[in-house]
C-alpha cells in the first residue's frame, strides 16, 4: 500500500452540524475506552446535520506507551479512508487495551515490549500496514498539532469534552449517551 511521503493525516471529524464537540481522548486509557464508545451512538442519535464531533488525541504520560500508540493512530489516519480507519485503530486499542498498556502503569507482561512489538500487535490486530506511515514526518506535525490544541485549551487530562469551544465537565465517561444528548439541549 502506497503512502505519501509527507503522508498528513486527516482530521477526526464526523457530522458538520451547528454544535461542536470536541473529545480528548487517550486511547489506553479505559475512561477514554468507555466515552469513546458513546461517541458515534451520539452522532447517530443527534444526527450528523446538528452535530459536529471531532476527537483530539491526548497523550499522557502515566501510559508509558500513549505517545506510541497515538502516533499509530495518526499513522492510520494517513492510509485510505483516513478518518475511519483511525477510529477503528482507537476502537482496537480499546478493545485490546492489556496488550498496549503496563499494569498499575509500571509494571506487567509489556515491560519487555518494544515499540516495534506494538506496532506489530496493533497491525496484527487491525490487519493495516502501520510501520511506514508510522515514521512519516506528517505524523509528527500531527502529534505536535493535537498536543499543542490540547495545551491551548487547558486539556490536562483526558477524557476531557469541550462543548462549542469551551471545557464542559459536565460530561463523564460513565454518563450514558442519552445523558450526554441531554447536555446539549
Amino acid at each position: 500500500m502506497m503512502v505519501e511521503k509527507t503522508g498528513k493525516p486527516v482530521d477526526l471529524v464526523w457530522g458538520h452540524g451547528a454544535r461542536k464537540i470536541e473529545v480528548f481522548l487517550e486511547p489506553t486509557c479505559p475512561f477514554c475506552v468507555r466515552a469513546s464508545r458513546k461517541l458515534m451512538p451520539l452522532l447517530e442519535h443527534v444526527g450528523e446535520d446538528r452535530l459536529t464531533l471531532q476527537v483530539h488525541l491526548h497523550s499522557q504520560p502515566w501510559h508509558l506507551f500513549s505517545g506510541i500508540l497515538v502516533r499509530c493512530i495518526l499513522a492510520a489516519a494517513t492510509l485510505p479512508d483516513g478518518r475511519d480507519t483511525a477510529w477503528q485503530t482507537v476502537r482496537t486499542i480499546g478493545d485490546h487495551r492489556e496488550e498496549f498498556e503496563f499494569s498499575h502503569h509500571c509494571e506487567g507482561p509489556n515491560m519487555q515490549t518494544t515499540p516495534d512489538d506494538l506496532i506489530s500487535r496493533l497491525e496484527g490486530h487491525t490487519r493495516l500496514n502501520l510501520a511506514a506511515p508510522f515514521r512519516l514526518p506528517g505524523v509528527t506535525d500531527a502529534m505536535k498539532a493535537h498536543a499543542r490544541y490540547a495545551r491551548q485549551h487547558g486539556i490536562h487530562v483526558s477524557p476531557t469534552v469541550m462543548l462549542d469551544g469551551k471545557v464542559d465537565d459536565r460530561f463523564q465517561s460513565g454518563q450514558s449517551v442519552e445523558e450526554w444528548v441531554a447536555l446539549l439541549k
